[in-house]
C-alpha cells in the first residue's frame, strides 16, 4: 500500500505557471499505474498559461472558481465540478474569485514533459 500525504508534497511552480504538488505518478509509485494525479493551485486573478498536452485530462474543482477555456470553448468551473480536457486541446484556466483556485488534475497517460506545448 502506498499512503501519499499532500502536506508533504513539495510544491514546485509548473511551465504553465500553475503551482503543483505531485500527489501519484508511475515514477513515485511501484504500483505500475499510467497515470498522474496532481493539486494544482493558481492565485486570484491568475492564469496558467495556454498549453497542449498529448494526454487527455480532467480537472475537478476543490476550492474556487474560475473559467476553463478548452479550444474555442470556455465555461465557468467551481467547487465539485469537474471538466475533461480531450488529448492536444488548447487549454488553460483561469481564476476568477478573490481565493485561491486549487483542482485536482488527473492526467492519462502520465503527464510527461515532453508531451506538452506552452504557447
Amino acid at each position: 500500500m502506498i499512503i501519499s500525504d499532500l502536506n508533504k508534497c513539495q510544491p514546485i511552480i509548473g511551465s504553465e505557471g500553475t503551482k503543483i504538488k505531485q500527489i501519484f505518478h508511475p515514477h513515485n509509485t511501484m504500483l505500475g499505474i499510467g497515470y498522474s494525479v496532481s493539486q494544482c493551485t493558481v492565485g486570484p486573478g491568475k492564469r496558467s498559461k495556454p498549453h497542449k498536452l498529448k494526454s487527455s485530462e480532467i480537472y475537478f474543482i476543490l476550492k474556487g472558481h474560475g473559467v476553463l477555456h478548452i479550444d474555442d470553448e470556455s465555461s465557468d468551473i467551481t467547487e465539485n465540478q469537474a471538466a475533461y480536457i480531450p488529448p492536444s486541446s488548447r487549454q488553460f484556466i483561469e481564476n476568477t474569485g478573490d481565493a485561491d483556485l486549487e483542482f485536482l488534475c488527473i492526467v492519462e497517460p502520465a503527464w510527461k514533459q515532453e508531451d506538452e506545448i506552452i504557447e
